[in-house]
Protein backbone atom coordinates (compact mmCIF):
# COMPACT_ATOMS: atom_id res chain seq x y z
CA UNK A 1 0.00 0.00 0.00
CA UNK A 2 1.41 3.06 -0.75
CA UNK A 3 1.86 6.47 1.92
CA UNK A 4 -0.70 8.72 0.49
CA UNK A 5 -3.78 6.05 1.62
CA UNK A 6 -1.62 4.63 4.74
CA UNK A 7 -1.46 8.96 5.43
CA UNK A 8 -5.09 9.09 4.49
CA UNK A 9 -5.97 5.96 7.26
CA UNK A 10 -3.63 8.06 9.84
CA UNK A 11 -5.74 10.97 9.03
CA UNK A 12 -9.22 9.06 9.26
CA UNK A 13 -7.72 7.98 12.54
CA UNK A 14 -7.31 10.82 14.01
CA UNK A 15 -9.88 12.64 13.00
CA UNK A 16 -12.46 10.32 14.52
CA UNK A 17 -10.18 10.41 17.72
CA UNK A 18 -11.15 14.40 17.40
CA UNK A 19 -15.03 13.75 17.19
CA UNK A 20 -15.16 11.23 19.73
CA UNK A 21 -14.56 14.43 22.16
CA UNK A 22 -17.39 16.05 21.79
CA UNK A 23 -19.37 15.78 24.63
CA UNK A 24 -23.11 14.55 24.58
CA UNK A 25 -25.76 14.60 26.67
CA UNK A 26 -25.85 12.26 29.32
CA UNK A 27 -29.32 10.83 29.38
CA UNK A 28 -30.32 8.77 32.58
CA UNK A 29 -29.56 5.32 32.82
CA UNK A 30 -30.94 2.35 34.66
CA UNK A 31 -29.53 2.33 37.78
CA UNK A 32 -30.40 -1.43 38.72
CA UNK A 33 -27.72 -2.73 36.32
CA UNK A 34 -24.78 -3.67 37.75
CA UNK A 35 -22.04 -2.33 34.79
CA UNK A 36 -23.75 0.65 34.62
CA UNK A 37 -23.40 3.64 37.53
CA UNK A 38 -25.74 6.51 36.12
CA UNK A 39 -25.87 10.55 37.05
CA UNK A 40 -26.13 13.46 34.74
CA UNK A 41 -22.66 14.81 34.57
CA UNK A 42 -23.11 18.57 33.70
CA UNK A 43 -20.07 20.02 32.13
CA UNK A 44 -18.21 23.39 32.04
CA UNK A 45 -17.22 24.78 28.11
CA UNK A 46 -13.84 26.97 27.47
CA UNK A 47 -12.65 28.71 24.99
CA UNK A 48 -8.46 29.44 25.25
CA UNK A 49 -5.80 31.35 23.67
CA UNK A 50 -2.19 30.08 23.71
CA UNK A 51 1.26 31.80 22.93
CA UNK A 52 4.35 29.45 23.42
CA UNK A 53 7.66 31.20 22.71
CA UNK A 54 10.09 28.32 22.71
CA UNK A 55 14.39 27.11 22.33
CA UNK A 56 15.31 24.42 19.36
CA UNK A 57 17.20 22.13 21.32
CA UNK A 58 20.17 21.93 18.81
CA UNK A 59 21.03 18.44 18.17
CA UNK A 60 21.74 18.08 14.42
CA UNK A 61 24.09 20.25 11.76
CA UNK A 62 22.03 21.41 10.43
CA UNK A 63 19.89 23.75 13.39
CA UNK A 64 23.88 24.46 14.26
CA UNK A 65 24.60 26.30 11.68
CA UNK A 66 24.73 23.96 8.46
CA UNK A 67 21.92 26.07 6.36
CA UNK A 68 21.42 28.78 3.92
CA UNK A 69 20.61 30.79 6.74
CA UNK A 70 24.20 29.85 7.79
CA UNK A 71 23.22 30.51 11.20
CA UNK A 72 22.22 28.34 14.26
CA UNK A 73 18.23 28.35 14.42
CA UNK A 74 17.31 28.42 18.07
CA UNK A 75 13.74 29.97 18.15
CA UNK A 76 10.42 29.19 17.47
CA UNK A 77 6.74 31.22 18.28
CA UNK A 78 3.38 29.34 18.17
CA UNK A 79 -0.30 30.64 18.55
CA UNK A 80 -2.79 28.33 19.77
CA UNK A 81 -6.91 28.15 19.30
CA UNK A 82 -8.25 26.14 21.82
CA UNK A 83 -11.68 24.16 23.14
CA UNK A 84 -12.17 21.96 26.08
CA UNK A 85 -14.96 21.05 28.78
CA UNK A 86 -14.18 19.46 32.18
CA UNK A 87 -17.17 18.51 34.36
CA UNK A 88 -18.31 20.40 37.06
CA UNK A 89 -17.13 20.13 41.22
CA UNK A 90 -19.57 17.39 42.79
CA UNK A 91 -20.12 15.09 39.67
CA UNK A 92 -19.25 11.44 39.56
CA UNK A 93 -16.06 11.62 37.06
CA UNK A 94 -14.72 15.01 38.67
CA UNK A 95 -14.70 13.29 42.22
CA UNK A 96 -12.93 10.03 40.54
CA UNK A 97 -10.62 11.11 38.14
CA UNK A 98 -9.56 14.60 40.19
CA UNK A 99 -10.75 18.25 40.23
CA UNK A 100 -10.03 20.05 37.41
CA UNK A 101 -9.56 17.37 34.45
CA UNK A 102 -10.29 18.94 31.28
CA UNK A 103 -10.01 17.72 27.52
CA UNK A 104 -10.28 18.80 24.37
CA UNK A 105 -9.33 20.29 20.28
CA UNK A 106 -6.75 22.52 19.62
CA UNK A 107 -5.26 23.93 16.50
CA UNK A 108 -1.77 25.83 16.59
CA UNK A 109 -0.10 27.79 14.05
CA UNK A 110 4.09 27.35 13.92
CA UNK A 111 6.77 29.84 13.23
CA UNK A 112 10.61 29.19 13.11
CA UNK A 113 13.48 31.31 12.19
CA UNK A 114 13.87 29.69 8.54
CA UNK A 115 10.76 29.33 6.55
CA UNK A 116 12.49 28.69 3.63
CA UNK A 117 14.01 25.18 4.73
CA UNK A 118 11.45 24.37 7.44
CA UNK A 119 8.41 25.93 6.79
CA UNK A 120 5.83 27.25 8.96
CA UNK A 121 3.55 24.07 10.08
CA UNK A 122 0.19 24.23 11.18
CA UNK A 123 -0.78 21.28 13.81
CA UNK A 124 -4.20 19.92 14.67
CA UNK A 125 -4.41 18.09 18.11
CA UNK A 126 -6.86 16.85 20.94
CA UNK A 127 -5.12 17.29 24.62
CA UNK A 128 -6.07 16.80 28.00
CA UNK A 129 -4.56 18.43 31.49
CA UNK A 130 -5.41 17.48 35.01
CA UNK A 131 -4.19 19.29 38.66
CA UNK A 132 -1.49 17.83 40.42
CA UNK A 133 -1.54 20.29 43.47
CA UNK A 134 -3.77 22.86 44.98
CA UNK A 135 -1.52 25.39 45.84
CA UNK A 136 -3.94 28.41 47.09
CA UNK A 137 -7.66 28.85 46.87
CA UNK A 138 -7.33 30.55 43.29
CA UNK A 139 -3.86 28.79 42.80
CA UNK A 140 -3.23 25.37 41.41
CA UNK A 141 -0.60 23.28 39.70
CA UNK A 142 -1.28 21.16 36.09
CA UNK A 143 0.13 18.95 33.74
CA UNK A 144 -1.33 18.73 30.11
CA UNK A 145 -0.58 16.56 27.25
CA UNK A 146 -1.03 17.14 23.28
CA UNK A 147 -0.88 14.64 20.39
CA UNK A 148 -2.36 15.26 16.87
CA UNK A 149 -0.72 16.10 13.46
CA UNK A 150 1.42 19.19 12.15
CA UNK A 151 1.18 20.05 8.09
CA UNK A 152 2.89 22.26 5.95
CA UNK A 153 6.56 21.44 6.60
CA UNK A 154 9.59 22.03 3.71
CA UNK A 155 10.75 18.11 3.89
CA UNK A 156 14.53 16.99 3.14
CA UNK A 157 14.93 16.89 -1.15
CA UNK A 158 18.40 16.23 -2.27
CA UNK A 159 18.11 18.48 -4.70
CA UNK A 160 15.80 21.70 -3.60
CA UNK A 161 16.24 21.74 0.10
CA UNK A 162 19.45 19.25 0.98
CA UNK A 163 20.56 21.17 3.98
CA UNK A 164 17.10 20.02 6.19
CA UNK A 165 18.38 16.54 6.99
CA UNK A 166 15.65 16.72 10.01
CA UNK A 167 12.42 16.53 8.82
CA UNK A 168 11.75 13.95 5.53
CA UNK A 169 7.69 14.93 5.16
CA UNK A 170 4.55 16.82 4.82
CA UNK A 171 3.08 15.78 7.77
CA UNK A 172 4.37 15.02 11.16
CA UNK A 173 3.32 14.06 14.73
CA UNK A 174 3.18 16.23 16.85
CA UNK A 175 3.61 15.71 20.73
CA UNK A 176 3.95 17.82 23.59
CA UNK A 177 4.34 17.79 27.29
CA UNK A 178 3.58 20.24 30.01
CA UNK A 179 3.84 21.59 33.40
CA UNK A 180 1.63 25.17 34.09
CA UNK A 181 0.34 27.55 36.84
CA UNK A 182 -3.59 27.97 36.30
CA UNK A 183 -4.53 30.99 38.60
CA UNK A 184 -8.00 32.03 38.37
CA UNK A 185 -8.60 35.92 38.39
CA UNK A 186 -12.73 36.08 37.91
CA UNK A 187 -15.65 32.80 37.60
CA UNK A 188 -14.55 33.92 33.91
CA UNK A 189 -11.22 33.66 33.13
CA UNK A 190 -7.98 31.88 34.27
CA UNK A 191 -4.04 33.01 33.73
CA UNK A 192 -1.87 30.07 32.85
CA UNK A 193 1.80 30.05 32.68
CA UNK A 194 4.25 27.17 32.25
CA UNK A 195 7.14 25.28 30.84
CA UNK A 196 6.52 22.89 27.79
CA UNK A 197 8.55 20.22 25.45
CA UNK A 198 7.09 19.77 22.09
CA UNK A 199 8.50 16.88 19.48
CA UNK A 200 7.50 16.57 15.97
CA UNK A 201 8.55 13.89 14.15
CA UNK A 202 6.87 10.98 11.49
CA UNK A 203 7.64 8.17 13.07
CA UNK A 204 9.81 6.61 10.86
CA UNK A 205 7.42 6.52 7.73
CA UNK A 206 9.80 8.54 5.30
CA UNK A 207 13.75 9.27 5.80
CA UNK A 208 15.32 11.35 7.55
CA UNK A 209 13.27 11.34 10.51
CA UNK A 210 15.99 12.96 13.26
CA UNK A 211 12.64 15.46 14.11
CA UNK A 212 12.28 18.39 16.05
CA UNK A 213 12.11 19.54 20.03
CA UNK A 214 11.62 22.80 21.45
CA UNK A 215 11.31 23.61 24.98
CA UNK A 216 10.33 26.37 26.58
CA UNK A 217 7.34 29.02 28.02
CA UNK A 218 3.38 28.65 27.62
CA UNK A 219 1.61 31.63 27.97
CA UNK A 220 -2.62 31.82 28.09
CA UNK A 221 -5.70 32.86 29.31
CA UNK A 222 -9.28 30.73 29.31
CA UNK A 223 -12.32 32.13 29.07
CA UNK A 224 -14.99 30.21 30.95
CA UNK A 225 -18.09 29.79 28.38
CA UNK A 226 -20.34 28.38 31.18
CA UNK A 227 -19.20 29.74 34.92
CA UNK A 228 -18.74 27.52 36.94
CA UNK A 229 -21.98 26.97 39.72
CA UNK A 230 -21.49 29.28 43.18
CA UNK A 231 -24.70 27.42 44.77
CA UNK A 232 -23.00 24.10 46.42
CA UNK A 233 -24.14 21.03 44.38
CA UNK A 234 -24.74 17.77 45.49
CA UNK A 235 -22.00 15.46 45.93
CA UNK A 236 -21.86 11.92 44.57
CA UNK A 237 -19.88 9.34 46.03
CA UNK A 238 -17.35 7.63 43.61
CA UNK A 239 -18.58 3.62 43.89
CA UNK A 240 -16.15 1.44 45.56
CA UNK A 241 -14.03 0.00 42.93
CA UNK A 242 -12.72 -3.64 42.82
CA UNK A 243 -9.13 -4.52 41.46
CA UNK A 244 -9.23 -7.07 38.92
CA UNK A 245 -7.71 -8.61 36.06
CA UNK A 246 -8.36 -7.79 32.69
CA UNK A 247 -6.69 -8.47 29.32
CA UNK A 248 -6.21 -5.66 25.82
CA UNK A 249 -5.73 -7.57 22.45
CA UNK A 250 -4.47 -5.12 20.25
CA UNK A 251 -3.70 -5.61 16.14
CA UNK A 252 -2.20 -2.96 14.42
CA UNK A 253 0.01 -1.77 11.29
CA UNK A 254 2.35 0.69 9.97
CA UNK A 255 4.28 1.48 7.78
CA UNK A 256 8.13 2.42 7.48
CA UNK A 257 11.33 3.08 5.61
CA UNK A 258 14.89 2.29 6.13
CA UNK A 259 18.43 2.77 4.78
CA UNK A 260 21.40 0.32 4.29
CA UNK A 261 25.21 1.37 4.24
CA UNK A 262 27.16 -0.02 1.40
CA UNK A 263 31.11 0.79 0.81
CA UNK A 264 30.33 3.80 3.43
CA UNK A 265 27.52 5.53 1.66
CA UNK A 266 24.38 5.49 3.13
CA UNK A 267 21.21 4.40 0.86
CA UNK A 268 17.33 5.18 1.34
CA UNK A 269 14.54 2.84 0.38
CA UNK A 270 13.05 3.85 -2.33
CA UNK A 271 9.64 2.09 -1.30
CA UNK A 272 8.26 1.96 2.62
CA UNK A 273 8.14 -1.44 4.12
CA UNK A 274 4.96 -2.80 6.07
CA UNK A 275 4.74 -3.46 9.49
CA UNK A 276 2.28 -5.59 11.45
CA UNK A 277 1.60 -7.29 14.79
CA UNK A 278 -0.17 -7.72 17.55
CA UNK A 279 -0.31 -7.19 21.97
CA UNK A 280 -1.67 -9.74 24.34
CA UNK A 281 -1.79 -7.57 27.61
CA UNK A 282 -2.44 -8.58 31.25
CA UNK A 283 -3.46 -5.46 33.30
CA UNK A 284 -4.14 -5.68 36.90
CA UNK A 285 -6.09 -2.54 37.50
CA UNK A 286 -5.45 -1.32 40.87
CA UNK A 287 -7.74 1.74 41.02
CA UNK A 288 -9.91 3.93 38.13
CA UNK A 289 -6.62 5.45 37.20
CA UNK A 290 -4.21 3.21 37.31
CA UNK A 291 -3.08 -0.45 35.83
CA UNK A 292 0.09 -1.83 35.43
CA UNK A 293 1.24 -5.65 34.28
CA UNK A 294 2.96 -7.62 30.98
CA UNK A 295 2.42 -7.82 27.05
CA UNK A 296 3.64 -10.67 24.81
CA UNK A 297 4.21 -8.47 21.53
CA UNK A 298 4.65 -10.19 17.95
CA UNK A 299 5.85 -8.30 15.15
CA UNK A 300 6.56 -8.55 11.17
CA UNK A 301 8.52 -6.36 10.16
CA UNK A 302 9.58 -5.84 6.31
CA UNK A 303 11.88 -3.82 6.72
CA UNK A 304 14.27 -5.82 9.03
CA UNK A 305 17.56 -6.91 7.56
CA UNK A 306 16.84 -5.37 4.15
CA UNK A 307 19.91 -5.16 1.93
CA UNK A 308 21.11 -4.55 -1.30
CA UNK A 309 21.52 -7.46 -3.14
CA UNK A 310 23.09 -5.67 -6.43
CA UNK A 311 25.85 -4.34 -4.76
CA UNK A 312 27.10 -7.93 -3.14
CA UNK A 313 30.05 -8.55 -5.98
CA UNK A 314 32.57 -10.95 -6.50
CA UNK A 315 35.97 -9.46 -4.48
CA UNK A 316 37.83 -7.45 -7.55
CA UNK A 317 34.46 -6.18 -9.70
CA UNK A 318 33.65 -2.69 -9.74
CA UNK A 319 30.37 -1.66 -8.08
CA UNK A 320 27.73 -1.13 -9.72
CA UNK A 321 26.66 2.60 -10.52
CA UNK A 322 23.39 4.02 -9.30
CA UNK A 323 21.22 3.33 -6.50
CA UNK A 324 20.76 -0.08 -5.13
CA UNK A 325 18.01 -2.51 -5.35
CA UNK A 326 16.70 -3.30 -2.28
CA UNK A 327 15.75 -7.09 -1.06
CA UNK A 328 14.06 -8.67 1.52
CA UNK A 329 14.71 -11.27 3.77
CA UNK A 330 12.64 -14.46 3.97
CA UNK A 331 9.07 -14.21 5.57
CA UNK A 332 10.79 -16.22 9.12
CA UNK A 333 12.98 -14.02 8.93
CA UNK A 334 11.18 -10.94 9.35
CA UNK A 335 9.01 -12.34 13.10
CA UNK A 336 10.08 -11.65 16.56
CA UNK A 337 8.05 -12.01 19.82
CA UNK A 338 8.74 -10.22 22.78
CA UNK A 339 7.77 -9.63 26.34
CA UNK A 340 7.35 -6.17 27.93
CA UNK A 341 6.19 -4.41 31.52
CA UNK A 342 3.50 -2.19 31.23
CA UNK A 343 1.49 0.89 33.06
CA UNK A 344 -0.98 2.49 32.14
CA UNK A 345 -2.87 5.92 32.97
CA UNK A 346 -6.25 6.16 32.81
CA UNK A 347 -8.52 9.32 32.69
CA UNK A 348 -12.02 10.28 30.93
CA UNK A 349 -11.71 8.98 26.67
CA UNK A 350 -7.95 8.58 26.75
CA UNK A 351 -5.16 5.90 28.52
CA UNK A 352 -1.64 6.61 28.31
CA UNK A 353 0.30 3.22 27.87
CA UNK A 354 3.75 3.22 28.37
CA UNK A 355 5.67 -0.04 27.75
CA UNK A 356 9.54 -1.25 28.11
CA UNK A 357 10.91 -5.30 27.33
CA UNK A 358 12.75 -7.18 24.61
CA UNK A 359 12.72 -9.43 21.91
CA UNK A 360 12.58 -12.93 22.94
CA UNK A 361 12.40 -14.38 19.71
CA UNK A 362 14.20 -12.94 16.27
CA UNK A 363 14.49 -14.10 13.06
CA UNK A 364 17.44 -12.05 12.68
CA UNK A 365 19.43 -9.54 14.09
CA UNK A 366 17.94 -6.66 13.45
CA UNK A 367 14.76 -7.78 15.41
CA UNK A 368 16.77 -8.54 18.94
CA UNK A 369 16.25 -4.89 20.57
CA UNK A 370 15.50 -4.05 23.30
CA UNK A 371 12.27 -1.52 22.65
CA UNK A 372 10.07 0.99 24.22
CA UNK A 373 6.49 2.09 23.28
CA UNK A 374 4.69 5.26 24.45
CA UNK A 375 0.93 5.33 23.13
CA UNK A 376 -2.70 6.82 23.24
CA UNK A 377 -5.70 4.58 23.80
CA UNK A 378 -9.05 6.26 22.86
CA UNK A 379 -12.52 4.14 24.05
CA UNK A 380 -15.02 4.05 21.46
CA UNK A 381 -17.15 1.85 23.07
CA UNK A 382 -16.49 -0.33 26.55
CA UNK A 383 -15.13 -2.50 25.32
CA UNK A 384 -13.34 -1.99 22.46
CA UNK A 385 -10.28 1.14 21.18
CA UNK A 386 -8.33 2.92 18.63
CA UNK A 387 -5.14 2.92 19.66
CA UNK A 388 -2.20 5.28 18.40
CA UNK A 389 1.54 4.63 19.33
CA UNK A 390 5.49 4.80 18.66
CA UNK A 391 8.11 2.59 19.01
CA UNK A 392 11.11 3.27 19.35
CA UNK A 393 14.71 1.21 20.13
CA UNK A 394 17.21 1.40 22.78
CA UNK A 395 15.08 5.15 23.51
CA UNK A 396 16.74 7.29 20.98
CA UNK A 397 16.63 5.27 17.69
CA UNK A 398 12.95 5.40 15.86
CA UNK A 399 11.56 1.82 14.77
CA UNK A 400 7.49 2.29 13.63
CA UNK A 401 4.19 3.89 14.56
CA UNK A 402 1.59 1.31 16.08
CA UNK A 403 -1.90 2.10 14.79
CA UNK A 404 -4.39 -0.14 15.47
CA UNK A 405 -7.63 -1.24 17.15
CA UNK A 406 -8.08 -3.32 20.28
CA UNK A 407 -10.70 -5.16 22.48
CA UNK A 408 -10.62 -4.98 26.23
CA UNK A 409 -11.65 -8.52 27.90
CA UNK A 410 -12.62 -9.55 30.99
CA UNK A 411 -13.37 -5.97 31.99
CA UNK A 412 -15.18 -5.04 34.93
CA UNK A 413 -14.91 -1.64 35.19
CA UNK A 414 -17.83 0.28 36.27
CA UNK A 415 -19.41 2.82 33.15
CA UNK A 416 -19.02 6.05 34.44
CA UNK A 417 -21.89 8.58 33.54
Amino acid sequence: MDNKKFQGYVILLFCTVLFGLVPKNAKAQDEQKTDTISFRSPVTHRMEVDFRPEYIIPFNSFLQGMNDENKSLKSSLSAHLRYSFQYKKGSLLERVYGHDTYQGIGIAHYVFDDKKELGNPTAVYVFQGSQIAKLTHSLSLNYEWNFGLSFGWNPYDPEKNSNNTIIGSNTNAYIFAGIYLCQRISREFDLVAGYSFTHFSNGNTRLPNAGLNTTGLRLGIVYNISKPDSKPVRMELAPQFYRHWNYDLLLFGAWKRTGVDVGGDKYLSPDSYGVYGFNFTSLYNFSYRFKAGVSLDGLQDEAAGAYAKDYISPLGHEKPEGPPEFSKLPYRNRLALGLSGRIEYVMPFFTIDVGMGANVLAGCSNLRTFYQILALKMNVTHNTFLHIGYCLKNFHNPNHLMLGFGIHLHNKRAILK
